[in-house]
């Protein structure tokens, strides 16, 4: 459908990898112009991604990349950042992940945007807040589930610390710097002034695992241990059944005693350990190695009809392979295929979200390195014979 707030708004992607890509990305989704400017070589994510048959975008590139025009330029060159200035210029967003001190070498930090365009939205993605002793390190997904404690949530459950196996810190900071985006936009359209925005990574993950995890910590003195007692149970994984694996959540007392009833362990209905949330919290330990134990008299099929007859939420544990073929996803037309311009036939992520009962239009497929340069420099101003000395110096690259 064309649901497109952002039509008209000019954004300006000096981003790389996944987490800019993913902000740029949503952007886009709600109908923003979004110009990508990749150096040379391109965004690491073009190869860092897996295989592809041409080598110059690999699955993630494809599907973080949509919706967006491509111009390449080499920034060591004068002539290319005089094209850049031109960019930051038509742009209403500024849009970066790179370091700060890079950034500024550069010209292209908020400080140096804006003292040209107070009007400008400029939004830097960084690893570590630039007012701490770890401003300015270099940092990715991995690095950021340590620090935050989030791989350390694993060694208290499981003895060992271990990533989660997807750039979750990644996305997570990509839709809240795209939220803070459009936040700015609301305000600049009231007032006309624009604003710099920092979203850092480390900040915003270890927000996130302390709003769930300081728990007991929460209160001077604490009355307990840190920690979701219950997230942190050994137990708190999914169950094996007799030909697979099936998660399912209990949390209300009606919900504990259908669970009892279904699973043949009405014996425990009346166990005071088990009767009520508060019991439950007490006894956390204990609950969650009965509702953790193994299923293995019935198959997955079974179990989900005999939860979900009980309105307890269950599904099955998909794997990579098994998840494309969900029937629900199947249903919605999560994933489609078009053919791509260099790639072949493709797989089209399309957008979860729906507005009046339609999913957002799918834009267009990422492009390849430099596909926009020309048609852009011509837009920004420059001659042809400008544009040849760009392209002979390679200051700009096709």
């Amino acid at each position: 459908m064309s649901f497109e707030p952002l039509k008209g708004l000019r954004v300006l992607d000096l981003t790389s990898v996944v987490v800019g890509p993913v902000c740029t990305w949503r952007l886009g989704q709600y109908g923003a112009e979004v110009v990508k400017l990749e150096g040379p070589e391109g965004d690491l994510m073009r190869r860092l991604g897996g295989q592809s048959p041409t080598g110059q975008h690999s699955g993630a590139y494809l599907q973080f990349n949509r919706g967006k025009r491509n111009i390449r330029l080499d920034l060591k060159q004068p002539g290319a950042r005089e094209v850049a200035a031109r960019l930051v210029a038509w742009a209403d967003v500024v849009v970066a992940n790179m370091r700060p001190q890079a950034l500024a070498r550069l010209g292209l930090d908020a400080a140096a945007v804006r003292a040209c365009h107070p009007d400008k939205i400029h939004c830097l993605i960084t690893g570590y807040g630039t007012d701490g002793p770890y401003a300015g390190q270099p940092t990715y997904d991995s690095v950021v589930q340590a620090v935050t404690g989030m791989a350390g949530l694993m060694q208290a459950r499981d003895g060992a610390p271990a990533y989660v196996p997807m750039l979750v810190c990644d996305h997570v900071a990509g839709e809240i710097a795209a939220g803070a985006i459009l936040a700015a936009v609301v305000e600049r359209k009231a007032s006309g002034r624009g604003c710099s925005i920092e979203v850092p990574m480390f900040e915003t993950m270890a927000g996130f695992v302390l709003q769930q995890h300081l728990a007991q910590h929460s209160f001077d003195p604490p009355v307990g241990p840190a920690g979701d007692q219950r997230l942190l149970s050994p137990h708190n994984r999914p169950v094996q059944t007799a030909d697979g694996w099936i998660s399912f959540t209990i949390n209300t007392d009606p919900q504990v005693r259908a669970f009892l009833q279904a699973t043949g362990r009405a014996h425990l209905l009346d166990d005071p350990r088990f009767s009520s949330v508060a019991a439950r919290a007490t006894h956390v330990a204990a609950w969650f190695a009965v509702r953790g134990a193994p299923l293995p008299d019935r198959t997955t099929a079974q179990w989900l009809a005999v939860l979900q007859q009980a309105d307890i939420a269950a599904q099955p544990c998909h794997t990579l392979d098994s998840l494309p073929r969900d029937p629900h996803l199947l249903a919605v037309g999560l994933i489609d295929h078009e053919d791509h311009p260099t790639e072949g036939r493709t797989a089209a992520i399309r957008a979860s979200i729906r507005v009046d009962d339609a999913t957002l239009a799918r834009r267009a497929p990422a492009q390849p390195r430099g596909a926009d340069t020309l048609a852009l420099l011509q837009e920004l101003g420059y001659a042809a014979g400008e544009v040849e000395a760009l392209l002979a110096t390679s200051a700009a690259l096709t």
